[in-house]
């Protein structure tokens, strides 16, 4: 990670907050930076631009958006934002039942998603919306990935074998590709291999190590030496890339209905891989991840890419780790990546034109056994069986289902399982360890003991509609014709919401209706105690029934009853 001496910027640092602090000297770490990352970067964008529907020197200036737009609004010195390939098969099969790839139509739906994606980070950044990064759990995000590679891996098959793509869902695609297997072509699938061979082999030797540049140049030397194009090798052909230009994009009425749900999608997808990537890179350990601020920035890329008619952008974890590893000292880097990769498409668009479709499907095969996550899904397996399922069950969703609504049932599995988590953290009873005041969850474990007429009980999760009626009977179920006492146990409940205020004070007023006594201990949350005031609970039990410990509780009531 970067350790270079530079200022850390205040969070109020209105633009270029990378910048804050940088100095001249700084200029060849930097540099260093952004040349390694364009030879990281160069193939990876013209193959996840092709990945989207678009000609892969559109990848270039994806890669400039991306990169002027975090400059100037973000806060991190190191995430590297540009072309995905995490989003871009959510949304290209979403707009692929719109228009044709590659069709005017297609690329102006393309740039008006790319506008609502930054309009939605931007404002999710601008109102704290963080929180919304966090939706997703660890195995629904596993699952997430793995259904994503399974699309990369089924729509860079045709160009790896060298084969007519085929057409409708997924699975019928894959049927296809079997079927049709005998028609490979081997030049191509060799270079293909090359390729991916090359990426793992410098992936095992240094993160920083261009497999993909090297790839890619071997690959069109191979094809220009031994005359591959006759033999069926299909090339990308000389690149041509405009001037970028601003502009609002061509989009008609008639798809924004289908545009606003799937910009929403993306912009979650893009918020959890953000938030993830900035947690990961602290650029400035004195002042810690901006995630809002960052979340800004990648709406600003969005926006700007959406005008300059490119495509929906993501802050990139690989591409980001090589700048933190070759010490960059801003997002300077950034910019001189960006700027060498527009140069070359510029001035030496040539140079590209022998490269095989099939290397950069070897660069996307890659990039999909990398977020293929076989390590986390054996380690859920062996911790969490139920929570192996759910990976299960969100890679099927979208192997199967349409993507964007495959994508849509992993965000509400992942809420369904919090809800679940939350229903199950029921109530715990407490006993005293004998000859001490620690009152602890009772276990076969260890020797324990009550209190006579008392009953101990631990709530075990915030107090909400989703669980308030289910803790209302398990505490009417421990009642007994002896306690006259019941102490709740309070540290774990960190809000209140209105249900679990009214359920909890009748349940209090039947309780002592029925000659049973209630108090609280341990009411620690400032948020829980301002709940428990503002919705009258405060009044109900009375300031002299909350207490710092369970046994200050039980000491103090029982000797009041005594006396």
């Amino acid at each position: 990670m970067n350790d270079a001496p530079v200022a850390a910027p205040s969070k109020r640092w209105p633009l270029l907050r990378s910048f804050a602090g940088w100095r001249p000297r700084d200029l060849g770490p930097d540099a260093v930076a952004g040349l390694t990352l364009a030879a990281i970067a160069v193939p990876e964008q013209m193959a996840t631009a092709r990945l989207a529907g678009f000609p892969p020197e559109a990848g270039f200036v994806a890669l400039l958006a991306g990169a002027v737009g975090f400059a100037v609004f973000g806060a991190s010195r190191l995430v590297s934002v540009g072309a995905d390939s995490t989003i871009a098969p959510i949304f290209a099969g979403a707009l692929a039942l719109l228009a044709t790839a590659g069709s005017p139509h297609y690329a102006g739906d393309a740039a008006a998603l790319a506008l609502g994606v930054g309009l939605a980070l931007a404002l999710g950044g601008a109102l704290g919306l963080g929180f919304i990064a966090d939706l997703l759990s660890i195995p629904v995000t596993t699952g997430f990935l793995a259904g994503i590679a399974g699309h990369i891996l089924v729509s860079q098959a045709p160009a790896l074998l060298g084969v007519a793509p085929p057409s409708g869902p997924l699975v019928a695609q894959v049927v296809a590709l079997v079927a049709g297997v005998g028609a490979t072509n081997l030049p191509t699938l060799a270079l293909g291999l090359l390729v991916l061979a090359l990426m793992l082999i410098g992936e095992r030797l240094s993160p920083r190590f261009p497999g993909a540049l090297l790839g890619l140049a071997l690959a069109a030397i191979a094809v220009v030496a031994f005359g591959l194009e006759r033999r069926g090798v299909a090339t990308l052909g000389a690149l041509s890339v405009a001037a970028p230009r601003l502009g609002w994009p061509d989009v008609g009425l008639a798809d924004l209905p289908q545009l606003a749900p799937l910009a929403i999608i993306v912009a979650l997808v893009v918020m959890v891989q953000t938030a993830a990537t900035t947690r990961s890179f602290v650029s400035d350990p004195a002042v810690g991840p901006d995630v809002g601020r960052d979340f800004i920035g990648l709406g600003a890329a969005n926006l700007l890419s959406g005008f300059l008619g490119a495509f929906p952008l993501n802050a990139s974890p690989p591409r980001t780790a090589v700048v933190s590893e070759t010490g960059g000292v801003s997002q300077f880097g950034a910019l001189i990546c960006a700027g060498l990769a527009l140069a070359l498409a510029a001035f030496g668009g040539g140079l590209l034109a022998h490269v095989p479709h099939a290397a950069l499907a070897g660069v996307l095969l890659f990039i999909a056994q990398r977020i293929f996550r076989v390590g986390t899904m054996i380690d859920v397996w062996r911790r969490s069986s139920a929570e192996f399922a759910l990976v299960v069950a969100t890679m099927l969703a979208l192997l199967v289902l349409p993507i964007q609504q495959g994508v849509a049932i992993g965000v509400i599995l992942s809420l369904l399982h919090g809800v679940w988590t939350t229903t199950r953290a029921g109530l715990v009873e407490f006993e005293r360890i004998p000859g001490t005041s620690i009152w602890w969850p009772a276990s076969a474990l260890q020797r324990s003991e009550r209190a006579p007429g008392v009953r101990v009980l631990g709530m075990q999760a915030p107090l909400s509609f989703l669980n308030a009626y289910a803790i209302q009977s398990e505490i009417e179920a421990y009642r007994a014709a002896d306690v006259r006492l019941l102490v709740i146990e309070a540290n774990a409940v960190v809000e209140i919401d209105y249900t679990g205020a009214t359920v909890l004070a009748a349940l209090v007023r039947r309780l002592r209706a029925g000659g049973v006594d209630v108090a609280f201990a341990r009411l620690e949350s400032l948020r829980a105690q301002r709940s428990f005031a503002r919705q009258g609970l405060e009044a109900l039990v009375g300031r002299d029934h909350l207490f710092h410990s369970v046994e200050e509780a039980v000491q103090t009531l029982q000797a009041g009853k005594r006396g």
